[in-house]
């Protein structure tokens, strides 16, 4: 039922939105929230209706119906609420309408994602809270301003114009690729891993992709690396919930499915001349897709990706990931000197990956005692407590 209503909740409030207007957004919301009450009060005596969507929008509606028929200023919506073409059939395109609504670049991008998550994903503040590494409060203040915004400058619930498409595009791709890795590498809380981020953003991603107009190389690319990505995720915890390293995974357990589609999306990413950061990506993850082992990986294509990838999307963290690839190629001690640089120059300060990564490699050169300073340096950093074990596990190896 919480599938239901979360993959419900988007596709009814866009409906309900493209009706009354963003500035009536929360009203949307409210009535979609008290529809989802009804059927946690109703159906487990009535029992589920055979058309369960159906009847949760007829409910939204006759909700907002009833709100509206308050408001003297807007009983004008109500003949529009009511016609026929206004059902839970509208489709995706409306749904598609309030994801661009939501990642309109006039908001800052965590307020963005915050939005996506509440509107679209049907997720509560205290769950956006968790993603987010935020507290409800901030949430919930993010989403008023957000909303207050949208209201204030009478923005318009569709999807863009071809003329800016391309960079409300990009807008709308940055938000589910960050939605998707705080749930793939969870940097807080007590779980590693939130599985129904990633999905979440999938989704997305391919409501994205349904639409021709915003079918897009780049976007294709990114749901081929997130389908890649997720088909490691049953492998890449231990059975107490704890991250395993790459060599530590069964390969078994990855999701073939999973990856013959990502590969699939990826070849059909590559039509025309369009090289994005995602294409790049994605490439990288087929390397490891294809792989036995972690020994038989192709280390020395993926160092070429990564400078693709820099030259691209400069970023410390892909110079880190560069690094632990080299690292694997020519040895440690050449993934040491680029990552000992990287910590001298100060950008990955707060970054656990970074001493974690240098404690891995010292390890593997036969130094536990600096490998031990860094590991203890990673423990003092913010990470999710399956992180932390991890890392006391690894320091307790570099000890005895």
């Amino acid at each position: 039922m919480a599938n239901l209503f979360r993959h419900s909740a988007g596709q009814i409030t866009a409906t309900l939105v493209r009706v009354l207007g963003p500035d009536r957004l929360e009203l949307a919301e409210e009535a979609v929230s008290e529809a989802m009450l009804r059927a946690l009060r109703v159906w487990p005596d009535e029992g589920v209706p055979d058309n369960p969507r159906g009847w949760l929008f007829r409910t939204a509606r006759n909700r907002a119906i009833d709100e509206l028929r308050r408001e003297e200023s807007l009983r004008g919506k109500l003949v529009l609420l009511d016609e026929p073409g206004t059902t839970e059939q509208t489709g995706d395109d409306a749904e598609l309408a309030l994801i661009f609504l939501c990642c309109h670049p006039g908001l800052p991008q965590v307020s963005q994602v915050a939005l996506t998550l509440k509107t679209v994903g049907g997720l509560g503040v205290e769950e956006i809270a968790a993603a987010l590494l935020s507290n409800p409060s901030t949430v919930a203040q993010r989403l008023v301003r957000a909303k207050r915004w949208l209201r204030a400058d009478a923005v318009r619930i569709e999807v863009p114009p071809p003329d800016e498409l391309p960079a409300r595009v990009d807008s709308v791709l940055a938000v589910l690729y960050l939605l998707f890795n705080a749930g793939y590498d969870a940097t807080t809380g007590e779980n590693a891993i939130r599985h129904e981020l990633c999905g979440e953003a999938i989704r997305l991603c391919s409501l994205v992709l349904a639409d021709r107009r915003t079918d897009l190389p780049r976007a294709r690319a990114l749901l081929a690396l997130m389908q890649l990505q997720a088909s490691r995720l049953p492998a890449r915890l231990n059975g107490s919930g704890d991250p395993l390293l790459l060599a530590e995974q069964d390969r078994s357990k990855w999701d073939q499915a999973l990856i013959a589609s990502g590969a699939r999306n990826l070849a059909g990413a590559a039509q025309g001349s369009e090289l994005s950061p995602y294409h790049v990506e994605a490439a990288i993850a087929v390397c490891h897709a294809s792989a036995r082992d972690e020994q038989s990986t192709d280390w020395l294509r993926i160092v070429s990706l990564y400078d693709q990838l820099l030259a691209l999307r400069p970023s410390p963290v892909v110079e880190l990931n560069r690094g632990i690839a080299l690292a694997m190629a020519d040895g440690p001690q050449a993934g040491i000197a680029i990552l000992e640089g990287l910590a001298n120059r100060g950008e990955l300060a707060n970054y656990v990956l970074l001493p974690s990564a240098l404690g891995a490699l010292r390890l593997r050169a036969d130094d536990p005692a600096r490998a031990a300073v860094h590991y203890r340096e990673a423990l003092e950093l913010p990470c999710s407590e399956p992180t932390r074990r991890f890392l006391a596990n690894q320091l307790a190896k570099c000890t005895r």
